[in-house]
């Protein structure tokens, strides 16, 4: 369900393939670059959004660094962020541990944070890493090395390519409780993914703009600006 790294899941035998570091770079760059492929969009947003905020973490840098500022982000990163990550990606998004009395509770679930991710990146994969823990083929496993759980989400997480409509159609019966635009066949055929671009990126910008304007609100740019050290901490 996966698409397949150039170094591989496994060699002959079966066993697990553990890319050398220059494997693990050479296929990061490769799936981030839009230019060479357009499917490649879906593994490389969350990285273009970095780079995209990167004035914001330099303002932060020279006018508002103080200890308050850092305090709010540990507060907000290490503890708000992760609580809804295990509440909207892992509990509902993957194993739909609970439902919704009306989708607007599930639209404002969806944005309570700052989006750095589309769900697409987490959802078909964790549903893969179950399937086979530990394994090769587990697109976090640890037997591969830090390093190579780090770079997973652009080396591992996005889906294959090259799936018939069947296939496709399991596939977004995993996320389709999630609430997302999701492509028709021909659309993945197109873009490689199974959320729509216009929809992911759409929601994106509105999600950071509100959340900016909400930190503005309570802390001015001082708090405001402190939204590209969320987006670093997933470095």
């Amino acid at each position: 369900m996966l698409k397949v790294p150039s170094y591989g899941w496994a060699d002959d035998n079966n066993e697990l393939v553990v890319p050398s570091k220059k494997q693990l770079y050479q296929e990061f760059f490769s799936r981030l670059n839009v230019f060479k492929h357009r499917k490649n969009w879906i593994s490389s947003i969350s990285w273009i959004m970095v780079l995209c905020m990167l004035p914001f973490f330099i303002s932060f840098l020279v006018y508002h660094l103080s200890v308050v500022s850092v305090v709010f982000f540990i507060l907000y990163a290490m503890i708000i962020m992760s609580t809804h990550g295990t509440i909207r990606f892992h509990r509902y998004c993957t194993h739909g541990a609970y439902k919704f009395s009306h989708p607007l509770w599930r639209i404002i679930t969806q944005n309570l944070v700052i989006k750095t991710f589309p769900e697409e990146i987490y959802v078909i994969s964790h549903h893969v890493h179950h399937a086979k823990s530990d394994e090769p083929g587990d697109p976090y496993i640890p037997k591969g090395g830090l390093l190579n759980c780090m770079m997973s989400d652009v080396n591992h997480q996005s889906i294959a390519e090259n799936l018939d409509e069947s296939d496709y159609r399991k596939a977004t019966n995993f996320i389709s409780q999630s609430g997302i635009q999701i492509n028709s066949y021909k659309q993945y055929q197109k873009w490689g993914s199974v959320a729509s671009p216009l929809y992911t990126i759409s929601l994106w910008l509105i999600n950071w703009s509100l959340w900016y304007f909400i930190f503005y609100l309570i802390g001015g740019h001082a708090i405001a600006t402190l939204i590209i050290f969320v987006m670093l901490r997933r470095l």
